[in-house]
């Protein structure tokens, strides 16, 4: 039942916070723990000026400290994701990429940032492939160097704060180089997460030190201290980023990944320097009267997501609402079919031509969705043809994207917006760590194959490319002003989480609490995953006997999301882990 994933995660909470009150006596210790509250209740919490929803308490008392300052989103942003580096490791960190949305008050416009991970201009498309040209399996690609691509997040933070910023830059680290000098406390999830990683984790000396000291993995609970993140914060706050990409901790980063034992990568200092964010096209789509708007290439996410909601849009799912079978079938093959397209034509448009408009007109979609007004399963699915300017057609892509990612959502008292999805990929990423972080291993979401059947695969590796993503941030507008922010962690779940959670937001009138925590049912390349211990459990049966293959599984979103609405703001923060989320 629902209520079963509302107390595992409140405990998980519970626990960290047990920890944190014992340290921390202010304000905002207060908010966190009426948020906890009200998280237990299955309750938004609500606010007039600020807000921030983050997947983890320390990381939203960092960001809720700087918010109270007068601080903006960007501000915020910079602290919450500078503790959840240390705190939450195995998800996200300076090790890693981001890609994040923006809605300015004072112009009303929206912007999106790529701080995607880039591959070292020496890499190859066989960089994936064993000497007879066989894909490696994803562990043996994913531990190690070869997996590591440039680091994007740090220059994302700075990016951010130059346009956005309002307090000095170096005020921005302090939470979180007093949390690791001082220490903070192991929450359940990293710990059950560390210990079922022992092997991995352990091929590597500097992250077997730190991870499982004197042999033994960290256990919840435990306060863990982390001075070396602490001294490369306080680089990063006084050079503003220069070591981390031209400096001593390039040069530690690069060293780390072409000594990694056994699997060595290629990254150099050069490729380091040369890293750039890149503003992207926002892409939106209009799904009943309302801008759904998020990231486009090297993401996936807008698109799908936009392809998902304007295939359903000829159908009423509010009149169904999330009881009924139907609804779901729609909306699992609506997905399939956008995944279809996925898999087939969205990858880093600076490489590959991405066909973005065709993908999501509504006279290509409206066609798409007459395949869905059956009583059963689609049989078979295959990628459509968008209007493409082009003549170059791919092969589908086999590419696996594994789950390791974190989200925020910040609101500030200015009105400006910020949504923000952050990842070092897989669980611990490369397992690979240097001056207190770790290091991702974004490499492994290109595809292991170039061709198939001698026709290019759209997201195969290349020099200099930014692997696709399913991360999918997203701020969606009212009459031109913010309604939603959301986003999730998840792999390529991620699209399913944030499409369902609209859906259940707009169609379903749930409030924001609710549409976090409503039990998932997802549905990718043809089997319907249904979340184990909730309700989505009932639609086992139903959906079988209209020919779904069903899989009852745990599927751990971490959904944290914002609602404007015309009294404040209210915040919901997933029950399935350990976030929060806390207003003025």
């Amino acid at each position: 039942m629902l209520k079963k994933i509302i107390i595992l995660g409140a405990v998980l909470t519970g626990a960290i916070l047990i920890g944190f009150f014992a340290v921390n006596s202010n304000a905002v210790t207060g908010d966190l723990e009426a948020s906890l509250n009200l998280k237990q209740q299955g309750q938004p919490v609500t606010s007039k000026r600020w807000m921030i929803s983050a997947a983890n308490p320390y990381a939203v008392e960092a960001g809720a400290n700087i918010l109270a300052q007068g601080g903006t989103a960007a501000d915020a942003m910079v602290a919450a994701q500078s503790v959840l580096g240390l705190v939450e490791p195995q998800s996200s960190g300076l090790g890693g990429g981001a890609f994040l949305i923006w809605f300015d008050a004072d112009s009303g416009n929206l912007t999106s940032l790529d701080g995607r991970e880039t591959a070292s201009r020496h890499v190859s498309p066989d960089l994936f492939q064993d000497e007879n040209g066989k894909p490696l399996k994803f562990y043996e690609a994913v531990v190690g160097g070869k997996s590591v691509g440039v680091p994007g997040t740090a220059a994302l933070m700075l990016d951010a704060h130059k346009r956005w910023g309002g307090l000095e830059w170096s005020g921005l680290f302090d939470d979180a180089i007093t949390l690791a000098e001082e220490g903070f406390t192991v929450s359940p999830r990293l710990s059950m997460l560390v210990t079922r990683d022992q092997e991995r984790l352990s091929r590597f000396d500097t992250t077997a030190q730190y991870f499982y000291p004197n042999g033994v993995p960290i256990a919840a609970g435990q306060t863990l201290k982390n001075p070396d993140y602490a001294n490369t914060l306080r680089i990063m706050a006084s050079d503003k980023g220069m070591s981390f990409y031209h400096g001593n901790i390039a040069e530690g980063i690069v060293n780390t990944v072409q000594t990694a034992a056994g699997n060595p990568g290629m990254l150099d200092r050069h490729d380091m320097a040369g890293y750039m964010v890149k503003e992207r096209p926002v892409v939106c789509v209009d799904y009943r009267g309302h801008d759904v708007c998020g990231m486009g290439p090297p993401s996936s996410g807008a698109l799908t997501v936009g392809q998902i909601l304007l295939m359903l849009e000829r159908y009423d799912l509010s009149q169904m609402g999330p009881d009924a079978v139907d609804a779901w079938r729609l909306i699992g093959d609506a997905s399939r079919l956008a995944f279809a397209d996925r898999g087939r034509y969205m990858a880093d448009s600076d490489f590959v031509p991405v066909p973005v408009d065709g993908l999501i007109d509504r006279d290509y979609l409206s066609a798409r969705s007459q395949l869905l007004d059956g009583q059963n399963a689609l049989e078979d699915v295959a990628p459509g043809e968008p209007v493409f300017d082009i003549a170059d057609i791919y092969a589908d892509d086999d590419s696996l994207e594994l789950p390791s990612t974190s989200h925020i959502s910040i609101v500030d008292q200015y009105g400006n917006a910020l949504s923000m999805t952050t990842t070092i990929e897989n669980a611990f990423g490369s397992r690979l760590m240097t001056n207190g972080f770790l290091l991702n291993n974004e490499m492994t979401d290109f595809s292991f194959r170039s061709h198939n059947d001698g026709v290019l695969i759209a997201n195969r590796v290349e020099p200099g490319k930014r692997p696709r993503s399913s991360m999918s941030p997203t701020i969606i507008l009212k009459d031109k002003k913010p309604y939603l922010i959301i986003g999730s962690p998840g792999g390529s779940r991620i699209i399913g989480y944030v499409a369902q959670s609209i859906i259940a937001f707009i169609d379903w009138d749930m409030n924001v609490q609710e549409a976090v925590s409503m039990p998932h049912l997802i549905n990718r390349f043809g089997t319907f995953d249904l979340e184990q211990g909730s309700d989505a459990e009932r639609f086992s049966e139903p959906l079988s006997a209209m020919g779904f293959k069903v899989n009852v599984r745990g599927l751990t979103s971490g959904l944290h999301a914002i609602a404007i609405t015309e009294t404040g703001l209210e915040g919901g923060a997933d029950p399935r882990r350990e976030g929060l989320a806390v207003g003025d």
